[in-house]
């Protein structure tokens, strides 16, 4: 780090993490481009503070304070900030206070985020002077990301980000959920053109333990999912993967993390991404998947997801590559170790319940009368977990073919479990398979009915005939072939 401070509620096993991003200064100018870009075309247009004076919008004290501030020269602000800290507190948080045109607030803005990238230490002025007036530090902050102007909000979150992140006293708890929720909601604002900055934010806030809680809380990690689920460029996705790999350095969210689909949605990235570090920073949550987690079953649940996910293939096009970063390849050397042997390991329960959890479901082996057989009862294990999952697939999915294998599946459990028909029927199965006869998709209308024949065998005459028709293509005109996993 830049100094020997360490960030609030930060583990030494991870200093290695704020040592990179805070080294890291092309990504630093690349997650921060547009706003600098502002921030650059600010500094070259001064305020005139006489004119403001003269107006009395601010006062003499201040007035006198913020032209001995506003020089180029920094050995001059260094020695003026030595001898009258409070007052520069009092000054800033006086001018966002009172001054109301959007081209002076851009400028407050930058000054005090110039003035803290300087020197992190000068984060404890604001403190310093909220302690003694007994005001909030965050109030006049938060206030501002209200405004319209993007420019404005943007600035004022960089230098929250600062505050909370190199001071040595917390963000407050109502305080730091307004913040987040605020960066959460910009990641998914409608053409954001600075959602860089707001990912370098989050970047910093994430290296502190009880601010990655306080994420979670606000239905974070879904957010950043969302996001990287759709169209964004290659510097977007480094960073919020980023987030998920700092997130993941805990071992409670690191057990966690699977439930929000993270293995899916970033083994799709990494089989399209062709940038390093997106494939770098993937590899490394993996990793972490695997090594932070307390407890091994889950563990080996997230081993089992890479493989489902086709992990172990990137792998091994992985291993013919040679990558300027070591860590890469020691990445890939032990990923590829610990999938290998999650597979010598791997049941084939073990395998079903990976790809039900995952939502991509397939006419794979697991899907055969054998396993069926063999596995039909422990569906009933974790209060059914497994069924309720496998019916919230028939209830949310789009896909044809997760709704045609969820309907299989459904009725292979009540064919081979005695009680199967009553369990599915009170956790709403039935109704929902049903409602599938009317599916555009031919196959998945011709599963839905092998499962209503298995769910109400007093009514196999009706429904066999209704059976026949579908496989004959007499059910409906231009009715498709059936996929044929009876």
């Amino acid at each position: 780090m830049a100094n020997s401070q360490v960030p609030v509620g930060a583990d030494p096993k991870y200093q290695d993490i704020i040592t990179s991003l805070d080294d890291d200064k092309t990504d630093m100018l690349a997650a921060t481009s547009a706003l600098q870009q502002q921030a650059t075309d600010i500094r070259l247009d001064r305020v005139n503070w006489q004119s403001y004076l003269q107006s009395q919008m601010i006062s003499q004290e201040d007035y006198k304070f913020i032209v001995a501030f506003d020089v180029p020269e920094s050995a001059k602000r260094e020695h003026l900030l030595k001898s009258d800290r409070l007052q520069c507190a009092r000054t800033f948080l006086n001018l966002l206070g009172h001054v109301s045109k959007d081209k002076t607030l851009r400028y407050i803005l930058v000054l005090i985020d110039d003035m803290l990238q300087e020197d992190r230490t000068r984060v404890e002025i604001f403190h310093e002077y909220a302690n003694k007036t007994k005001e909030s530090v965050w109030s006049p902050f938060l206030n501002l990301l209200n405004r319209q102007d993007t420019i404005i909000t943007n600035m004022t979150a960089r230098v929250i980000a600062k505050i909370a992140c190199w001071s040595q006293t917390a963000m407050e708890r109502s305080d730091l959920h307004y913040y987040l929720t605020w960066l959460k909601d910009q990641l998914t604002a409608q053409n954001n053109e600075f959602i860089q900055s707001v990912g370098r934010c989050l970047q910093m806030m994430l290296r502190i333990d009880e601010y990655r809680f306080a994420f979670i809380s606000v239905d974070g990690i879904s957010t950043l999912l969302s996001v990287l689920s759709g169209r964004v460029n290659f510097q977007v996705q480094y960073q919020l993967i980023f987030c998920i790999w700092v997130l993941t350095f805990n071992p409670l969210l690191a057990e966690k993390m699977n439930k929000f689909n993270v293995i899916p949605i970033l083994a799709d990235i990494l089989s399209d991404s062709v940038k390093e570090k997106v494939t770098r920073i993937i590899l490394a949550v993996f990793r972490n998947l695997i090594e932070k987690p307390e407890d091994a079953q889950v563990a080996k649940e997230h081993c089992i997801a890479m493989v489902q996910c086709k992990v172990l293939k990137q792998l091994n096009i992985f291993e013919q590559r040679k990558f300027d970063d070591e860590d890469v390849s020691a990445d890939v050397e032990y990923l590829s170790e610990k999938l290998h042997a999650s597979v010598q390991d791997l049941s084939s329960f073990d395998e079903y319940a990976t790809e039900i959890k995952s939502g991509r479901l397939e006419w794979s082996p697991v899907h055969k009368s054998k396993f069926w057989r063999e596995n039909a009862q422990r569906l009933n294990e974790k209060n059914y977990e497994l069924l309720r999952i496998l019916i919230h697939h028939l209830e949310t999915s789009k896909d044809p073919l997760v709704l045609s294998v969820a309907s299989f599946d459904i009725g292979e459990y009540v064919r081979h479990y005695p009680r199967g028909k009553h369990i599915i029927e009170q956790l709403g199965g039935k109704q929902l398979v049903m409602q599938l006869l009317a599916h555009e998709d031919p196959n998945v209308r011709y599963e839905a009915l092998l499962a209503v024949q298995k769910l109400m065998v007093h009514n196999w005459e009706y429904l066999g005939r209704q059976l026949e028709k579908e496989q004959t293509g007499d059910s409906k005109p231009g009715a498709a072939p059936v996929s044929g996993k009876a």
